[in-house]
C-alpha cells in the first residue's frame, strides 16, 4: 500500500478523530456532550453511581502496583 497519507515515521494516518489537534478533539467532543444534554439521552451520575465510579476508578489507577487487590 501506499504511504501517502504517512506524515513522518512516528506519525499515523491523517485522518480520523484521533489524528486530529487535541484542542479540536476537545472541542468536538464537548459538542456532542452538550448536545446529548439537550437532547435528553446523555448520562447522568447519581451520587451513588459517582462514588462508585471513583472507587473503580481508584483501584484501576492502583491496580498495577497490588496484583489485582
Amino acid at each position: 500500500m501506499s504511504t501517502q497519507g504517512k506524515q513522518g515515521s512516528n506519525q499515523g494516518s491523517n485522518r480520523g478523530f484521533a489524528s486530529m489537534d487535541e484542542n479540536k478533539q476537545r472541542a468536538i467532543a464537548s459538542q456532542g456532550g452538550k448536545a446529548a444534554h439537550e437532547k435528553g439521552s446523555a448520562h447522568e451520575f447519581d451520587s451513588e453511581e459517582a462514588r462508585e465510579a471513583g472507587r473503580k476508578g481508584g483501584q484501576a489507577s492502583r491496580g498495577s502496583n497490588n496484583n489485582g487487590r
